[in-house]
């Protein structure tokens, strides 16, 4: 009992610091709302629609302008200019006024008609791999379809019935079932990813930050003193109120996600809020550590800024974490956010067992108790150090 009045005590004073310090309040509200909300509206159709695409036309027929008006009424695709020519089309992609153009060159449809195989292009800018890789899909599909056309035309004036046509164009029907988000809605994909990550690196930066503000104002010492120089009651104390203001945030972007916008979950609420604890308690005892290995606010909270922008890059969402090189590979295991996601895609998203992901589940327990190993260090530290800015 003397423990829990101790934590208690210390927790009151750490929310009176709280209050006082508007960094606080920005930090672990309102620039992860901002933040959840950006992300969620900044896709909220699930995929960039009507981006701008060009077209050089030089063979200017009805078949020619009808592969454009397919083109133009693909979801992602719109057809905004025509060019004269291939330079001014790319000059165009260069100025960033269009992302892509298709190429017709003349003789397409007199050359289609006779069977001699025409070649039309299309050129797209992976600068965005986005909107690189939908257009580039776009523009293939209506090549195909253009070709595909004037063939199915052909056959129906030599004869040949609907299945005859459809087996010489389509020898192989392609029978597709997206496993748990048959929408491809891009937002699922993304914002489950950087939205924690973005709170990650605001419970990394504060969880330093709380300890650097001890050094900086000479607080630590009164802060041992109220939990009887114990090191371990003084830390569970001043973090209770910032484990407590977390949970709530990330339970929020839960229920957010999962019962407004309708996110798959086919794992359930019992691993989602299993995952918000393992997200909060990690990220905060991967904050401690960082101020107990290094006990300085600005180093601290350097490592902390590192350590989160490097789990973006490294987490596997944007590129495959087995297309990366060996070394590069077994860092990524050192990122807590890394962890995080596949215990989201795999439990969550995918509703596999937690057995499955059980290495990821011990990853993240251990980030929670990486503060245990530099305890001594940081109670040193509020005794001994003088902060020097």
């Amino acid at each position: 009992m003397r423990y829990l009045s101790q934590i208690w005590l210390i927790a009151q004073r750490e929310c009176k610091i709280l209050l006082k310090n508007r960094i606080y309040g920005f930090c672990m509200l309102v620039f992860p709302l901002l933040s959840l909300l950006f992300f969620t509206s900044l896709m909220d159709e699930g995929l960039p629609e009507d981006m701008p695409v060009g077209v050089v036309d030089l063979d200017n027929t009805s078949t020619s302008r009808s592969i454009i008006r397919r083109l133009d009424g693909f979801q992602s695709s719109q057809v905004v200019a025509r060019y004269a020519s291939v330079a001014e089309a790319r000059h165009a992609i260069q100025e960033n006024e269009i992302y892509a153009f298709l190429y017709i060159p003349k003789g397409t449809t007199e050359q289609l008609l006779s069977a001699r195989r025409p070649k039309i292009s299309y050129y797209y800018n992976l600068a965005s791999i986005m909107s690189g890789a939908l257009l580039m899909k776009d523009l293939k599909t209506i090549s195909t379809l253009g070709s595909a056309a004037v063939g199915q035309a052909t056959m129906r004036a030599k004869g040949y019935t609907p299945e005859q046509i459809q087996t010489f164009l389509q020898p192989i029907r392609i029978d597709l079932h997206q496993i748990g988000n048959p929408w491809t809605n891009y937002n699922a994909y993304l914002t489950t990813v950087f939205v924690p990550g973005v709170m990650m690196l605001f419970m990394f930066l504060i969880s330093a930050y709380s300890l650097g503000m001890e050094l900086k104002f000479d607080r630590g010492k009164e802060l041992l003193a109220k939990a009887d120089n114990n090191i371990v009651v003084a830390i569970l104390g001043k973090y209770l109120p910032q484990i407590m203001v977390f949970l709530v945030l990330i339970f929020f972007y839960e229920f957010y996600i999962y019962y407004v916008l309708h996110f798959p979950h086919a794992g359930g609420w019992p691993m989602i809020l299993l995952l918000a604890l393992l997200q909060v308690f990690g990220s905060i005892g991967f904050g401690i550590f960082a101020f107990g290995l290094m006990p300085s606010l600005r180093m601290s909270m350097s490592v902390c800024s590192l350590w989160a922008v490097l789990s973006f890059s490294l987490a596997g969402s944007a590129f495959p974490v087995m297309g990366m090189d060996t070394p590069i590979q077994a860092l990524t295991w050192l990122f807590p956010l890394r962890h995080y996601y596949m215990l989201y895609q795999i439990t969550v998203f995918n509703g596999y067992p937690l057995i499955d992901a059980w290495f990821h589940l011990v990853a993240l327990v251990g980030f929670t108790l990486l503060p245990w190993f530099v305890m001594h260090k940081i109670k040193n530290a509020l005794l001994t150090y003088v902060y020097i800015p």
